[in-house]
């Protein structure tokens, strides 16, 4: 499925334990149409369903969709802390364009 730095699992762990609303839920990632080069990804809190793809990562864990987990195989989630940039940051393998600004981008074809 994806990959997920220990930096982003740290991230993950301080953000649950300064917000009680995260205890019981994952960190969402998908993928959703949208943004100048016509991919964006989506992040949030969220309870899991049935469907989800389950990574479960020391006491956190990142849900991932169906629908999404075909364009984010093979990708790295990591946690960047730094001059140029903080956030959490997307490492994704079939992203051939982004955007100037870094939140969009584009497929060269959809991922079966």
């Amino acid at each position: 499925m994806i990959t997920v730095t220990q930096a982003a699992v740290r991230q993950l762990q301080m953000l649950v334990s300064e917000n009680p609303d995260y205890r019981d839920k994952g960190l969402r990632i998908s993928i959703e149409d949208g943004g100048c080069a016509g991919r964006q990804y989506g992040m949030e809190f969220t309870a899991s369903r049935a469907e989800d793809h389950h990574i479960p990562l020391d006491g956190v864990e990142v849900i991932i969709d169906p629908d999404s987990a075909r364009f984010l195989a093979g990708s790295t989630l990591d946690y960047t802390d730094g001059l140029t940039g903080t956030g959490f940051k997307i490492l994704n393998p079939h992203a051939v364009r982004s955007c100037g600004c870094g939140t969009s981008f584009e497929f060269a074809e959809e991922p079966r």
